[in-house]
């Protein structure tokens, strides 16, 4: 499932009550669209790392009352009727010892004398057991306990999520555009690689503009060497595209570039300076390059700026190109 899907699924399960692990690759988000699915719910998010626990510090601190053992439960655990998600992340990097303890508290809601108020529920993230990285192979009667999904990296719903963020370089979802494959590639045996969560990273390396003595260095300990070449590469294409005002300013007459890099990194420079002021004049542009890049173009400043689908021009570009929007 792409992460939109698992967003929704996430909410469903969440809505029924059912415990619920996604499983996926480590560094394609599954945390993070947790995160925001519990934002969307209006739920605190309660971030429990079960492998930084010990068996004990679930049960909590013992006590004596009136002759008799009792115990204090962890404070990381819910004692009000907030709406609340407990997200026990990277559950199957836990100790068996660990997870085994978990067992009472995801079917029966209890740990010993603690009862988890009805308002929370319980989400997990864990990497695929194939992945190695240390994870440990989760007891069956607790796998049991959950409903499971599997969540796969998707250019698209990276670019949207990328676009809303407003903050990621325009020249890394324009690469991404041009290089889909090289979004996600796993490796067992390289300590950089391309992952959606280090894409970010490079973004982050990019936006601070570093010197060229090192900039190649940077990216190639972000997501590795082979796409740190290949990004390079494409930077450098991306700094030396038409200047965006001159052709904001003269959308009729300024070069329109030739090459798929080139124009996949004109979309995306289009779409993060367009505005109600100057969306017709970006679109006017736009027309005169192939239709799918043009697309990309309007449909990633709409999910930046919301009111550009609001104008005149966006209402009359939709219905001229009404067999690829709708």
């Amino acid at each position: 499932m792409k992460p939109s899907e698992i967003a929704k699924a996430l909410a469903c399960c969440v809505d029924a009550k059912q415990p619920v692990i996604t499983w996926g690759a480590p560094g394609i988000g599954k945390s993070q669209v947790t995160q925001q699915t519990s934002a969307l719910l209006n739920r605190r998010l309660i971030d429990v790392r079960a492998a930084l626990l010990d068996p004990v510090d679930l049960r909590g601190i013992p006590n004596v009352r009136d002759g008799k053992t009792h115990w204090n439960a962890p404070a990381f655990l819910p004692s009000d009727n907030v709406p609340s998600l407990i997200l026990l992340d990277e559950l199957n990097r836990a100790p068996v010892m660990t997870q085994n303890a978990l067992f009472q508290l995801v079917l029966d809601r209890k740990l010993g004398e603690y009862t988890l108020p009805d308002t929370c529920e319980i989400v997990a993230c864990c990497n695929r057991e194939s992945d190695g990285g240390g994870v440990v192979k989760m007891p069956q009667a607790l796998a049991n306990r959950f409903a499971h999904l599997t969540m796969e990296a998707d250019l698209d719903d990276w670019c949207k999520w990328a676009v809303g963020q407003g903050n990621i370089e325009p020249a890394v979802i324009a690469f991404l555009r041009f290089r889909s494959d090289l979004l996600h590639q796993f490796s067992r045996t390289e300590r950089a690689f391309p992952t959606p969560r280090s894409w970010e990273f490079v973004s982050r390396v990019t936006g601070q503009h570093p010197g060229n003595g090192i900039e190649h260095a940077l990216y190639a300990g972000t997501v590795g060497d082979g796409a740190a070449v290949e990004y390079s590469a494409f930077l450098r294409l991306f700094r030396e595209l038409p200047n965006i005002d001159a052709i904001l300013l003269n959308p009729a007459t300024s070069p329109v570039p030739t090459g798929p890099a080139s124009m996949f990194a004109v979309s995306a420079a289009l779409a993060r300076r367009a505005n109600v002021t100057n969306f017709g004049r970006a679109l006017e542009y736009i027309a005169r390059m192939p239709k799918e890049y043009g697309v990309y173009a309007v449909k990633d400043a709409t999910r930046r700026d919301q009111t550009l689908a609001a104008t005149p021009e966006f209402t009359k570009w939709s219905f001229a190109n009404a067999d690829v929007v709708f």
